[in-house]
């Protein structure tokens, strides 16, 4: 008889768990704050967590709470695949990922959508995925490096005082030495062709500790401008190695993983003008205020320096728990408000966004990140940045509205891009059922 109730309290149990995890969004954080990117990945997913928290204490979305688990990558691609297999089925199924990793991001691209859990790549990650027609299940939200890329090349013009002032400049392309780093290739070569500015491609091993003979390269090429498309550790290197060459910092702009206080502050006093693109504007918001009082004030903050708050890469990933909880609440309305969304209805909510000015005041989150409008044909939303300069302390935004380059060489791009893979993977493009 013991032996009986004690296996009806299991299935009870069983049963009480099951109907708690229902009342839940799960949301896989395949991160990293270990190795040699461990800044970038606790301030970002530090802020994701920061923002899920503050959610559940002001009562969930629409009730349903946010929970997640996160898995230690170390920015490895083979760990970053191996972390999403392991939490893809945990807690009824992920409903959400984003590695934060262009490799871990290509490790898993064919993968979500076999499994239907939508992943997102926020500012990074392979930017024909726009295309929703032929990746329905990931969304490179807000600007695609390929966007970025474009909107580099027309600040630099502007700068140069016309974009017809860039023929017979020369503009160097020094990038980690990875998927990353050569992701933007495409469209600056195109560009280069189209303006006549002479592209020089010059590569720095991971970490990117030592590039002494880039710089030398350089010292010898004698650009007018450098394109820092770094990550960690090489950033900082590049900026003060910079200084030591004698290259002015204020023509020197970084892709916006180069573009940290992490980056400045381990560069000192070489970092003083050095500017970067960001899809963020710098500044106090609301919302920001909001989280201290709320979350930090209870102890229950996920950065252990507070000093980081509305940071570069917190302000980031507040960014991103910003749009995937309008996704969810969106996909609520078509779906059922006060249900947790399935995979799949969270990826109709991703690619029926528009998050315009409006919602942001409602959110304290006005100017924070552009408005971002998506459709089946558009999974970035809107290719729009700022580019923001270093004063020694703080990052100020220099561009008093967002700049945007040539969307139509990069749709043009998109669009040829993404058919080739349709083609060598036999998909049929088209827009998902909902």
């Amino acid at each position: 008889m013991a032996y009986v109730k004690t296996i009806a309290a299991a299935v009870l149990l069983a049963t009480a768990g099951g109907a708690f995890a229902n009342t839940e969004q799960f949301i896989a954080l395949p991160s990293y704050r270990v190795g040699p990117y461990a800044s970038g990945g606790s301030g970002f997913y530090g802020g994701i967590i920061d923002y899920f928290n503050l959610v559940n204490a002001n009562g969930g979305i629409n009730g349903v709470k946010l929970s997640w688990e996160e898995c230690e990558t170390e920015y490895n691609a083979a760990r970053g695949v191996e972390c999403y297999e392991r939490m893809k089925t945990k807690n009824g199924g992920a409903t959400l990922v984003d590695p934060l990793s262009t490799g871990i991001a290509y490790g898993i691209l064919d993968r979500v959508a076999t499994d239907k859990v939508p992943m997102t790549t926020l500012g990074y990650g392979r930017s024909d995925a726009a295309n929703g027609k032929v990746f329905p299940y990931v969304f490179p939200l807000i600007t695609s490096y390929w966007n970025q890329a474009a909107a580099m090349i027309k600040y630099l013009g502007d700068k140069s005082g016309g974009m017809d002032k860039l023929k017979g400049k020369k503009i160097v392309h020094l990038y980690h030495d990875s998927a990353f780093g050569k992701e933007p290739l495409p469209v600056l070569e195109a560009l280069a062709k189209q303006h006549g500015f002479e592209l020089i491609k010059i590569p720095v091993a991971p970490p990117g500790s030592e590039q002494q003979s880039q710089w030398l390269q350089i010292r010898q090429a004698k650009p007018d401008y450098v394109i820092l498309w770094g990550w960690g550790v090489m950033n900082s290197v590049a900026i003060k190695t910079a200084q030591r060459n004698g290259f002015p910092r204020d023509k020197m702009l970084g892709v916006w993983w180069a573009g940290s206080e992490d980056d400045t502050v381990a560069a000192g006093d070489a970092a003083k003008g050095y500017t970067a693109m960001t899809f963020n504007t710098p500044g106090n918001y609301p919302v920001i205020d909001e989280l201290r009082k709320k979350v930090y004030a209870a102890g229950k903050g996920n950065l252990s320096d507070q000093n980081r708050i509305g940071s570069v890469y917190h302000m980031r990933g507040m960014t991103a728990g910003i749009l995937w909880t309008e996704a969810i609440r969106h996909a609520q309305e078509k779906f059922g408000k006060g249900k947790p969304m399935t995979g799949e209805q969270v990826r109709w909510g991703l690619e029926n966004m528009n998050i315009d000015e409006a919602r942001q005041k409602a959110l304290g989150a006005f100017g924070m990140f552009p408005p971002v409008k998506t459709s089946c044909e558009d999974h970035e939303g809107s290719g729009a940045v700022k580019v923001q300069q270093w004063d020694g302390a703080k990052w100020n935004a220099i561009t008093p509205t967002w700049v945007v380059g040539d969307k139509a060489l990069t749709r043009k791009l998109v669009d040829e891009s993404s058919a080739k893979y349709a083609e060598e993977k036999k998909i049929t493009p088209a827009c998902a059922k909902s």
